[in-house]
């Protein structure tokens, strides 16, 4: 069912009139329209896709679809969620496409995914899917539709190990794994065969346009915004951060040549304006980049500008941001502990932190929102009574400034220095020693769930065995409760939740992601784990190769 949600689209691109002999594709994301169409790489995607006359693609989402082709070819996925699983598997049924990929024939259609969930890791989720798009989707989402074209009428085993030959495209059902026990450690990772590639690498776009909306709507979460992508990755590479290891290098778009033009094509048909990215005012031209927005040619139009590094909040930015209707700006702080930041590689000192409030408040802006983490390999309580000392100072400085402190806890990421570290246990209580702490000051607390930060580590850390837990805990509901009771009916098929959740794993076992090249070799990863740990507190053991609890 088509719906009034679409007639409230402007495209920012012309679709393609498709071929008579088009692939009929569907490309859905695992959620509702609202949210769907506010993700930047889902709209880009799709464009892309309707910009081909050999492609005829529908849209689907958890609401509303648009008119779907009897027999698709393909179905793809964006996922920018982990829980949004549950969604893919009830999408698949809904259309009669069994959800285990090795109970699919070539009746019918190949089943793909991609976005930053699975190019972190997609083994949890390799049972679901013929095929995972690793990386960058510019060249490579091309590279996947000339490579099926190629085999289009080929037998479905056939189209796999092809499409397995294209750098960034991975086929999991081409892989085994071989374990320990069936709930003990990996002991080996191999192709099934020769012509397989041992190991798959993500793709990395390296040019200097980046992306921006090709739809604008009044519907979308964020109502009528219009985004650019300002950088991609970022340069500081804090130990824990997917967003920049996975990404790397740090890319820029061309102020000139991508950003200007973009910024003026989406402000003809709306005046609100998102700078997307993890470090947006790391843009090497940043400052000209405000300067072109504060022309009085755009005094109308509503800026937004995603979390900004601390060190570069001035006056003027925050002047800027006032008079194009943004009262509040996040900065990443993560702890109020220098020693915790060292660890880290958190180049920033409290001094900066509390001086950016006061350049903040200078500009007019009424709200600092910093963003922490409990739970940080190495931390100790005095870490998080820095943390609460740091707030005050920062409301002292900056009176009448509203504070907002909002913290999760420390969850490891596929292909960082800190994968091999598990969720300290201690972290939900010390959650609650900052909420004690804080709220009497008057700083609204915000703490992320620390419950779905466990599910969020099980799904970050885990392997080819959690697809049948996934598959459980659907028909149990979405719970950690659920999650429990789906390990306590699987007993002694796959690991415990404490393996896959609080573990320390040892540096030398294979990891689920093995056969995936992310951005760096794990040598440098290693490398960069030594650096952390050896500024570790002498009170605190810190994981090394022979540690694996």
């Amino acid at each position: 069912m088509t719906s009034s949600l679409l007639t409230a689209e402007r495209l920012l691109f012309t679709p393609a009139t498709p071929e008579t002999n088009a692939i009929p594709l569907i490309f859905a994301f695992p959620n509702e329209y609202t949210v769907g169409i506010t993700s930047l790489g889902y709209q880009v995607v799709w464009a892309t896709l309707a910009m081909r006359s050999d492609v005829q693609v529908s849209r689907l989402f958890t609401d509303i679809y648009e008119p779907l082709p009897r027999q698709p070819e393909i179905m793809g996925f964006s996922i920018s969620w982990e829980l949004d699983y549950v969604n893919i598997l009830n999408l698949l049924e809904s259309l009669g496409i069994p959800i285990r990929a090795n109970l699919r024939d070539d009746s019918h259609p190949i089943i793909f995914g991609g976005g930053p969930v699975l190019t972190a890791n997609p083994e949890p989720f390799a049972d679901f899917f013929d095929v995972v798009l690793l990386g960058d989707g510019e060249n490579l989402l091309g590279n996947f539709i000339d490579a099926y074209k190629e085999v289009r009428n080929a037998p479905r085993q056939t189209q796999l190990k092809a499409l397995a030959q294209v750098p960034g495209i991975y086929i999991p059902s081409l892989y085994t794994v071989e374990y320990q026990a069936k709930d003990g450690e990996i002991t080996a990772i191999n192709p099934i065969s020769a012509d397989v590639p041992a190991v798959v690498h993500k793709q990395t776009y390296r040019g200097n346009t980046l992306s921006a909306s090709t739809v604008v709507t009044e519907k979308a979460a964020w109502e009528n915004i219009y985004m650019v992508e300002v950088v991609r990755s970022c340069p500081e590479m804090c130990r824990f951060c997917l967003a920049s290891y996975l990404t790397l290098p740090f890319r820029t778009a061309s102020l000139e040549s991508s950003l200007i033009p973009a910024i003026e094509k989406g402000l003809q048909v709306t005046n609100r304006l998102g700078l997307l990215g993890a470090s947006v005012t790391q843009h090497p031209e940043f400052v000209e980049l405000l300067n072109y927005i504060s022309q009085p040619k755009y005094d109308h139009v509503r800026l937004s500008i995603a979390s900004v590094r601390t060190n570069t909040v001035t006056e003027q930015l925050a002047k800027t941001l006032v008079k194009r209707d943004t009262r509040s700006l996040t900065i990443a702080v993560e702890s109020g502990s220098e020693k915790l930041r060292q660890i880290i590689n958190k180049k920033l000192h409290n001094d900066e932190i509390i001086q950016a409030a006061i350049n903040a408040k200078a500009g007019g802006l009424t709200g600092l929102k910093l963003y922490g983490m409990a739970g940080i390999p190495g931390e100790e309580p005095e870490d998080l009574e820095a943390t609460v000392t740091m707030m005050r100072s920062i409301k002292k400085a900056a009176p009448g400034l509203r504070l907002t402190y909002g913290c999760s806890t420390f969850v490891p990421k596929a292909h960082t220095p800190f994968q091999w570290y598990g969720i300290n246990r201690q972290a939900e209580k010390r959650l609650q020693f900052l909420q004690k702490n804080l709220k009497p000051q008057g700083i609204d607390f915000r703490p992320e769930s620390y419950n779905w930060s466990i599910i969020q580590a099980l799904i970050s850390r885990g392997d080819r065995r959690i697809s049948q837990l996934l598959e459980l805990t659907r028909d149990f509901g979405d719970s950690l409760g659920s999650y429990k009771r789906a390990f306590k009916q699987l007993k002694g098929q796959i690991p415990d939740l404490d393996f896959y959740v609080h573990s320390n794993w040892s540096t030398e076992q294979i990891l689920p992601w093995h056969h995936l090249q992310g951005a760096l070799p794990q040598s440098t990863l290693l490398k960069h784990l030594a650096e952390a740990n050896s500024y570790f507190p002498k009170t605190l053991q810190p994981l090394n190769s022979s540690l694996t609890s």
